[in-house]
């Protein structure tokens, strides 16, 4: 989760909503690393998560990423949790709680509807206070 809070800081210093995400794969190496870009990149696609599969599946050579842990600093929304299901993601470990948006838990849960042929184990509050303290500090400045 060190890693993926790296990763929201970049997203910070861009002025995107600081959330980062990395990819490790079973053998517990790195295979991607990433951070919000939907602003830099006009992109409403272009979130830590999809960003970070993307980039994994690209260095694998295969969209599908097997026995794979994605860790995000804030909850995924529907979109990414999509991506997770179809990229057959294992695990998927996250800070903050999004009651607004998050879909592995908090507004609704994907990770595990029964009529999907695939679920994700979820870890949910990992380090949750150091995730959302960068989201905080990110909204306070922006509303002045």
């Amino acid at each position: 989760m060190g890693l993926a809070l790296e990763e929201a800081e970049k997203g910070y210093l861009l002025a995107e909503v600081p959330v980062g995400a990395v990819v490790v794969g079973a053998d517990g190496q790195i295979l991607s690393r990433a951070h919000n870009k939907p602003i830099t990149s006009n992109d409403p696609t272009a979130h830590a998560e999809i960003l970070a599969i993307r980039s994994a599946s690209n260095r694998v050579g295969n969209y599908r990423l097997p026995e794979t842990v994605v860790y995000a600093t804030l909850e995924p929304c529907a979109m990414c949790v999509g991506a997770m299901l179809h990229a057959r993601v294992r695990r998927l470990v996250f800070g903050a709680r999004d009651p607004r948006s998050g879909a592995a838990g908090s507004l609704l849960d994907l990770t595990r509807v029964g009529c999907l042929n695939h679920r994700i184990d979820v870890t949910g509050g990992v380090l949750a206070e150091n995730c959302a303290e960068i989201l905080h500090r990110f909204f306070k400045e922006r509303r002045g």
